[in-house]
């Protein structure tokens, strides 16, 4: 039986968490720096898979090097660790390193766009775990709360984005299908923002914001392999 860890407990950990009843780590419980595995690397020893969800996901946040501590090299030492204990590495993503890319984007597509250093350090992490991981999936990916918590909704923006109970239970179906790569994760067709509020708020208003200069106004992926491994 293969033993799976989620490291991280926020929106997505939490809910894997809840749909499997895996072992998790969070560093609230274990006061742990993720940017030192020595600080961790002993709670990770029993498991065969690490599900690392932990990552700095203040979008637009101008704080580079927290950025590169977290989602860049905090992923490198974990690779690194995996690497020498042959342990297999799951590593959320985002699908924001497509924009700007011809769409829907495919994961053998290069990506093109970082204007961001959110977009620049989930980039940099993904280029590093395909060239050194020697076990590992990647999941491009996001995520919103359910139902959907605002009065408005932009219909700027599309991509392949779900609710996280949705995202969560396809990310926990490719881990058990022992998915390998990168894997796009998402709803089967693109929509926008607005057309998934919809579904579990009715009342919710358009918007036409701009939430940010550099926000991407298409993430729209291919998730082809993704139905091809699970059908």
């Amino acid at each position: 039986m293969i033993n799976n860890l989620v490291l991280g407990y926020g929106k997505l950990g939490k809910e894997i968490v809840k749909q499997t009843q895996w072992d998790y780590l969070t560093r609230s419980e274990q006061d742990f720096d993720f940017c030192d595995i020595h600080s961790y690397y002993k709670h990770l020893c029993g498991y065969d898979t690490i599900i690392n969800c932990i990552a700095n996901t203040d979008t637009y946040s101008e704080n580079k090097q927290e950025m590169l501590n977290t989602n860049f090299k905090g992923v490198c030492d974990l690779v690194n660790w995996c690497n020498q204990w042959g342990k297999k590495i799951v590593h959320i993503s985002t699908d924001y390193v497509y924009a700007g890319s011809s769409h829907p984007a495919k994961e053998d597509d290069i990506p093109l766009y970082a204007k961001t250093w959110y977009t620049y350090s989930k980039l940099l992490a993904d280029g590093y775990i395909e060239s050194f991981a020697k076990d590992y999936v990647i999941f491009r990916t996001s995520f919103k709360d359910s139902p959907f918590p605002y009065e408005k909704a932009i219909i700027c923006q599309k991509g392949n984005f779900d609710y996280t109970p949705k995202i969560a239970s396809l990310i926990i179906k490719l881990i058990n299908k022992n998915a390998q790569g990168i894997v796009n994760v998402g709803h089967e067709e693109s929509w926008s923002m607005y057309e998934m509020a919809k579904e579990t708020n009715p009342n919710v208003k358009l918007s036409y914001d701009i939430i940010n200069e550099n926000m991407p106004h298409d993430v729209s992926m291919d998730v082809s392999k993704m139905k091809g491994i699970l059908s």
